[in-house]
């Protein structure tokens, strides 16, 4: 995008992206080309959000990535209410034959099926009860959720099956479920991670529009960990010159709270998201979005994205090598990541089965 236009053109309060770029898999597109006129009502029609359910055939995904922590990962929605502009997710909207910007946050697939797709999943002779972590993709706390409760009953099979969960989210309605997740947790069988990146409540609703407040998700944490429930953070992204200054204070809060992990990821802008990422940043921050653009660049060899394994998530050079280094000490002084996180995979058994004895029972 034309960077001397995104500077002219008025941060838009109340959504993430700032524009809706083109499919790059569609041959049409949509957009309004006059300020005034006629092609108004066909943008204030996109404006609401669209609950469309879909017929997945599958729920449960292998990640073959490597760096990401999680070997199987359940996502009950595609797309995603928050608005959250640095959201690696938006790619994926795409292949549903919608825009990565405006569309991933106001067309939201609900995978009305996902209950009976996961119970015929745990019920496959192969499967053995590896953890399956809930939200990889995009939060199964979304907006949505208060709706149409799929994560609710996923986790009820779950428990029923005694099948480790892990869940990543920035949202309260996870407590909730706080009766399950405490039954669960007690037999060791799930973990919450809380995601978080600022403190500062004015960039909290830049960076993610629609989301819990920071001091919410601190009760979270509270929350989460006074009832038993084993619990963590992750700092991400980390945008330097945005956030990065914050990692110490984040770290101190998040520990006094009752977070025992925490985690990071340096922001990388994949495919479509360089350019909302980039409109967005020069229309919210147009007095420093220069160096902070530059920033980014610094920590992946001049590009904004790096996809190698090991590296994407961390970055390279010595600005991030500084975020790396700053993250570790503050960790260790607030007493973070001192013990592993072990979810118990022995439990497992389908309903009515006797359980599998191990060679060590």
């Amino acid at each position: 995008m034309d960077q001397e236009n995104t500077k002219n053109i008025q941060y838009q309060k109340g959504q993430g992206a700032q524009s809706n770029p083109h499919n790059r898999f569609l041959n049409h597109s949509y957009g309004q080309f006059e300020p005034e006129g006629i092609d108004d009502w066909a943008l204030e029609e996109h404006v609401q959000t669209n609950f469309i359910k879909t017929n997945a055939k599958t729920i449960v995904n292998k990640v073959d990535s490597q760096d990401v922590g999680m070997a199987y990962s359940l996502n009950p929605y595609q797309g995603c209410e928050h608005g959250c502009i640095y959201c690696y997710a938006r790619n994926s909207h795409e292949y549903w034959g919608y825009s990565a910007g405006l569309d991933f946050e106001r067309n939201i697939l609900i995978k009305s099926g996902a209950p009976g797709l996961f119970r015929a999943f745990l019920n496959k002779k192969s499967w053995s009860g590896d953890t399956i972590s809930l939200s990889g993709n995009t939060d199964c706390y979304q907006p949505a959720e208060r709706k149409f409760k799929l994560t609710r009953q996923l986790l009820e099979i779950a428990l029923e099956y005694r099948q480790p969960i892990s869940i990543i989210t920035k949202n309260s309605l996870v407590l909730r479920d706080l009766d399950i997740l405490k039954d669960m947790a007690a037999m060791q069988l799930c973990a919450v991670y809380v995601s978080i990146n600022s403190l500062d409540e004015k960039l909290r609703q830049k960076l993610e529009p629609r989301t819990t407040t920071a001091t919410q998700r601190l009760k979270i944490i509270e929350s989460l960990s006074s009832a038993g429930i084993p619990v963590g953070i992750m700092e991400a992204p980390i945008i330097p010159g945005l956030n990065d200054t914050e990692i110490p204070q984040i770290l101190k809060t998040v520990a006094m709270a009752g977070a025992k992990w925490a985690g990071y990821t340096i922001v990388r802008l994949n495919g479509q998201i360089a350019d909302i990422f980039k409109d967005w940043l020069f229309k919210t921050f147009p007095d420093r979005a220069e160096k902070v653009y530059h920033s980014i660049q610094q920590c992946h060899a001049g590009k904004v994205n790096d996809s190698v394994f090991g590296r994407r998530m961390r970055g390279e050079g010595h600005l991030a090598s500084i975020i790396g280094q700053t993250f570790k000490l503050h960790a260790r002084l607030n007493q973070l990541n001192e013990t592993r996180l072990q979810l118990n995979h022995e439990l497992f058994k389908r309903p009515g089965e006797a359980r599998q004895l191990s060679l060590f029972d």
